[in-house]
């Protein structure tokens, strides 16, 4: 299939890891430069009063290396439209006022991620903003909910933060529309690498890019993908306008190691798939587990949803284990490779006690995380090593 440069359809047809690295990354024109300049200039000279060089003029209202960023994570969600912020919730908060007023309600998971609910529920709480949790696999409750006049967005998360809850993403945007309600995705476990919402109907996705995208554990940041409809570009103008005018850009350097973490996404997520599953096989029979949680073990309630709309199953693995919340602290202790540390989605392994760490905004609500689940971030190092470091820590129960 030949390609042409001037037709957007032709290009949105190239593979993943050939967008990943290629999309906003242009040629430097002066010095014809492989990888484009970071700019870390906060003001940009006109050519005369009120004649903009490429529409740059300070650094909060744009930014080349940002729109470079912005260009990327667009291709590769299959989007029109994307957003770089300085955070997750910065991206997310952006969005909720974007789309939202006073006296309207956001319909959510009940295992949403807990700073996302502490957002929706303690913020934008405060300024008329109502929330709903409930299981998003309960479609004639989400249909109920969705029929009140005043619910105008519907929150997913899948996989979902920790339980690796697996919700039908063409089914939810289908009851969605029916009602007028947009569908948001957070993609930020699955990555674009392995699922793409827009294309499976939701309206809008978001992103912690200090996850998967970033890739490295070093740089913070977050996104808001839109599609590429007339819809899509007029939630693009109030989008842009809340990043203008509230600022919660990301930062020049930020923007450039979230552009060079995602050129890699591709082989870092094959490698984060192959060792989770690895993983969760492993762990399934141990009699220290209670239970694991991961959409590619074929008795996760998820798995055969997950395999219509996920190319794989990721890296994140939920274990609950036998003695409960003292041997959950145990291990989660007792790990060396596997370092006691929030976030996720690094190249390294992380072990992660949500009940204390990640999720104690949520502790005594309906979020509320099983006191025995630990989180691991499967990273790419030898599985191997990553077993056996596993093994050590569970045979001290």
């Amino acid at each position: 299939m030949t390609h042409h440069h001037d037709d957007a359809g032709a290009q949105r047809a190239r593979g993943f890891s050939t967008d990943a690295i290629h999309a906003g990354q242009d040629l430097d024109e002066v010095f014809g430069a492989v990888v484009p300049p970071l700019h870390f200039s906060t003001t940009f000279a006109p050519d005369g009063i009120g004649n903009l060089r490429n529409g740059y003029d300070y650094g909060r209202a744009g930014n080349p290396t940002r729109t470079a960023l912005q260009t990327q994570l667009a291709a590769v969600e299959g989007g029109g439209h994307a957003f770089s912020f300085g955070s997750g919730l910065a991206a997310e908060d952006a969005l909720i006022r974007a789309v939202m007023r006073p006296g309207q309600r956001i319909v959510m998971g009940n295992d949403a991620y807990g700073g996302s609910y502490r957002l929706i529920s303690r913020i934008h709480g405060d300024w008329g903003i109502a929330n709903t949790p409930l299981d998003l696999s309960d479609h004639e409750r989400v249909a109920a909910e969705l029929d009140g006049d005043d619910a105008t967005l519907l929150w997913v998360e899948t996989p979902s933060n920790p339980l690796m809850t697996v919700v039908d993403v063409p089914k939810l945007a289908e009851i969605a529309h029916a009602r007028g309600a947009l569908l948001v995705v957070d993609n930020t476990f699955a990555t674009p690498y392995l699922q793409k919402p827009l294309t499976l109907g939701a309206d809008i996705v978001v992103h912690s890019t200090t996850k998967y995208i970033g890739g490295h554990s070093d740089v913070v940041g977050g996104a808001v993908v839109l599609g590429s409809d007339d819809a899509a570009a007029e939630l693009a103008e109030k989008v842009a306008f809340q990043q203008f005018a509230v600022g919660a850009v990301s930062g020049p350097l930020d923007a450039y190691l979230t552009t060079r973490g995602l050129k890699t996404l591709g082989v870092r997520m094959d490698r984060h798939c192959s060792n989770a599953q690895t993983i969760a096989e492993h762990l399934v029979d141990h009699p220290g587990v209670e239970r694991v949680l991961y959409p590619g073990l074929p008795d996760h309630p998820g798995h055969e949803l997950a395999k219509t709309q996920m190319s794989g199953f990721g890296g994140m693995v939920s274990l609950q284990l036998v003695g409960g919340e003292p041997a959950a602290r145990k291990v989660a202790e007792a790990t060396r490779l596997f370092v006691l540390a929030e976030s996720l989605g690094g190249i390294e392994s992380l072990m992660n006690y949500p009940h204390e760490m990640t999720h104690a905004s949520v502790r005594g609500t309906e979020l509320a995380v099983p006191e025995n689940l630990l989180r691991l971030s499967v990273g790419i190092e030898d599985v191997t090593d990553l077993i056996d470091d596993l093994d050590k820590a569970l045979a001290g129960l």
